[in-house]
């Protein structure tokens, strides 16, 4: 009872931080500005371990250090739950780390759609509608080029969460033949 109590506690914290690191590393690739009291928590949240690696790792067009930093945070909340497997060993951590990674990122994703769609049937003029709405933008763009609104209502969205959830059952069906 108490490790699960404490492998909740682990796997929420890491849970937040790695939505920082993600909407950092994210936000960057798709050149949007949080607001500026949401931009604060995203850099207080990830500016600890994104900093040091960016020493590390070279710069480029992406942010590295935030996705390495990301995986990095899945490791460590993995480890509770495996410490006392006996599946303790690094081929398996690593395989453990990359598919909680794929979970964050793809539900993530699929969060920030049914914001997006929330806001846009309460307040669309929300002061974090514009940032939602370009964070999920390049992966809705193509959806809507090929299916148009039917009669005023926007399908991308439902279509961009089960074509996402697919995509991660498909994946997280490879890495599981890999343990």
């Amino acid at each position: 009872m108490l490790n699960e109590i404490i492998g909740m506690i682990v796997d929420t914290a890491a849970t937040v931080v790695a939505a920082a690191f993600l909407l950092r590393f994210w936000a960057q690739v798709a050149r949007v500005r949080p607001p500026e009291s949401f931009a604060r928590f995203i850099f207080k949240a990830s500016n600890w371990l994104v900093l040091p690696l960016r020493r590390i790792l070279p710069n480029g067009r992406y942010d590295w250090a935030c996705l390495i930093g990301t995986l990095l945070v899945a490791v460590i909340s993995v480890l509770p739950a495996l410490w006392l497997s006996d599946h303790f060993n690094p081929k398996f951590i690593l395989l453990i780390s990359i598919q909680q990674l794929m979970n964050w990122i793809f539900y993530g994703f699929m969060g920030l759609m049914v914001m997006e769609a929330l806001l846009s049937w309460v307040n669309p003029h929300a002061p974090i509608a514009p940032f939602i709405s370009g964070l999920t933008a390049p992966l809705l763009r193509p959806i809507r080029q090929l299916v148009p609104p039917l009669g005023g209502l926007d399908l991308s969205m439902l279509i961009g969460i089960v074509g996402l959830r697919v995509i991660l059952m498909l994946i997280n069906s490879t890495l599981v033949s890999f343990i």
